[in-house]
């Protein structure tokens, strides 16, 4: 099953319409705005007859599936789409109507969970830093991944296009300018796809859950993102094989050691005409 991402039934929208009082310098009015739309999804993994709480995170609903996917597959329990049996929401009758639609299973083709005893102290994620001091490089490495040998090159003047192109297809954003973007480009700045959320790292997820549902390999493409890269989505990026990540605003450190480390090219304040690069720069080309 794959989600559409288009709110229908008991499901909320993206945006959430409430009524405010405008000022205009001194002159107020009654009327109405469009917010970004702010709820708890609850990831369930399934193996045989045993179910089991991943982690909670606040996004904003649509691709529900793709961010499942994705967040399961940046963490390593799947590393393939062959390994999910399905995905749907959890519409049990006893579970209020307006939470059915906030809760997703993924069903795995094992038939036994795999052990997660790596994420029973971090149960919770935020919108904004995702699970945050839990992993590190070595963790990383030991999980598999391994630095990346792509041969992308991409001249500087197309980094500078991706943020309008990325700009142009935020829907979302135009009605409410209150969440962040990001995007996937092929080396030669055509979008891929674009999904948004009210946390960077599960509009990664969203993105990296898509390629994997669709079976799409990312080798040779573009992350960029709204804000600030943080070390959350460069590991994202690692495990999806994204040889390139550029962000709006500033990395963190630990995003730059991670960049050198598994030999991601990374680029911040990419605004206007200019940037810095940061890691692997031999992939941009003047």
């Amino acid at each position: 099953m794959i989600d559409d991402g288009v709110s229908r039934d008991e499901r909320r929208g993206r945006t959430t319409e409430t009524d405010i009082v405008r000022y205009d310098q001194s002159q107020a009015t009654r009327t109405f705005d469009s917010v970004v739309t702010e709820e708890p999804l609850e990831l369930r993994l399934v193996a045989g007859a045993t179910t089991q709480t991943l982690a909670i995170t606040m996004r904003t609903p649509g691709s529900d599936f793709e961010l499942a996917a994705g967040f399961i597959s940046g963490e390593r329990i799947v590393r393939s789409r062959d390994e999910i049996a399905g995905i749907s929401y959890c519409v049990d009758s006893e579970i209020d109507a307006e939470q059915r639609y906030n809760i997703v299973n993924v069903a795995l083709t094992a038939r036994t969970l795999p052990d997660l005893t790596r994420f029973e102290r971090h149960f919770t994620m935020n919108s904004s830093c995702g699970i945050c001091g839990r992993a590190n490089l070595e963790a990383l490495a030991e999980l598999g991944v391994e630095p990346l040998r792509d041969e992308l090159h991409v001249p500087i003047t197309r980094i500078y296009q991706l943020p309008d192109r990325m700009r142009e297809a935020q829907r979302v954003f135009e009605l409410t300018g209150g969440l962040h973007a990001a995007a996937l480009f092929d080396a030669n700045g055509a979008v891929l796809a674009v999904r948004e959320d009210v946390g960077r790292h599960n509009a990664v997820d969203k993105l990296t859950g898509w390629a994997l549902i669709e079976g799409r390999s990312l080798t040779g493409s573009i992350l960029f993102v709204s804000g600030r890269a943080s070390y959350e989505i460069l590991q994202k990026a690692a495990v999806a094989r994204i040889p390139m990540v550029c962000a709006v605003s500033a990395p963190s450190s630990l995003a730059v050691d991670l960049a050198r480390a598994f030999n991601i090219t990374l680029a911040g304040f990419v605004r206007g005409s200019r940037a810095n690069v940061y890691s692997a720069s031999e992939r941009i080309t003047a």
